[in-house]
């Protein structure tokens, strides 16, 4: 048994639908999240600039005793997550591996469509393991910028104009090219299913790419044993780089459920 909190963080807010995830597969297990709020978004950053921000967050992350770190962020996981790993003596897990591979697995058609953020589709990271999984399979990549924003400003409700128009907009290529699995590539996408379900239709699978990598982390805890103790309950402790204000709103939000811990503003740049 290992009670040492696991550490996660994303370039905002997004990361929190992985928190949710872990709450639901592993309820026993203590986390620390960092948001890094006041440089949002990485997305549209250069290489250099998205590993230089990484390594901050997990070096503010590493003052805690982890067990393991969480890179809930799309654009870090298809850019950093080498470098990360190597960096560390503790696992560190990314959303990119675990999703590909289960859309790999789980298309019936062999046709893959992936919505993420600029920096992750130049990557080509899913891509690559989609094609190592299953060669057969072809991917339909698309960014979809705007979608963060939405995300963050509550639009992400079926009958919202604003928000159909949008996924209207940029999902109509990938529908038309007849995927049958569609990777959710960006940890703010989860809030948008019910509307990228309603517009793609009940034939395509949706992947949540922050509950695949919670279901590797949970795998690899319980093969080596680190598992938090059973008869424990999880806590939570939040971090951001911006204002504290407005982030028991919305994360109440993105986790499904009152916020109710304290909640600590950090000057990331001194890591």
């Amino acid at each position: 048994m290992d009670n040492r909190p696991i550490g996660v963080f994303d370039s905002g807010m997004g990361g929190l639908t992985t928190v949710r995830e872990m709450a639901k597969q592993l309820p026993n297990e203590s986390v620390v999240y960092f948001g890094d709020t006041g440089r949002v978004p990485y997305g549209g950053r250069s290489r250099d600039t998205i590993l230089r921000y990484a390594r901050q967050d997990v070096a503010f992350l590493r003052t805690f005793d982890l067990k393991a770190i969480v890179i809930a962020c799309g654009t870090v996981s298809s850019t950093a997550l080498a470098e990360l790993s190597a960096e560390q003596e503790i696992p560190v897990f990314g959303v990119v591996g675990p999703t590909a591979l289960r859309a790999a697995q789980v298309t019936r058609n062999n046709k893959i469509g992936l919505i993420a953020t600029k920096a992750t589709v130049r990557t080509g990271a899913y891509e690559r393991v989609m094609r190592h999984a299953n060669p057969m399979a072809e991917t339909f990549s698309l960014a979809c910028p705007l979608f963060v924003p939405l995300v963050e400003n509550g639009r992400t409700q079926p009958g919202d104009v604003v928000i159909e128009t949008v996924v209207r907009d940029y999902l109509s290529p990938i529908r038309d090219a007849g995927v049958d699995t569609l990777v959710l590539g960006c940890t703010h996408y989860p809030l948008l299913t019910e509307v990228i379900q309603n517009f793609m239709g009940p034939e395509v699978t949706l992947l949540d790419s922050g509950a695949e990598v919670v279901r590797q982390v949970r795998e690899r805890l319980y093969a080596s044993g680190h598992q938090a103790a059973e008869n424990r309950r999880g806590t939570y402790r939040w971090f951001v780089s911006d204002t504290t204000e407005s982030f028991t709103e919305l994360a109440s939000r993105f986790l499904g459920r009152p916020v109710t811990e304290p909640v600590g503003q950090v000057a990331i740049e001194r890591y």
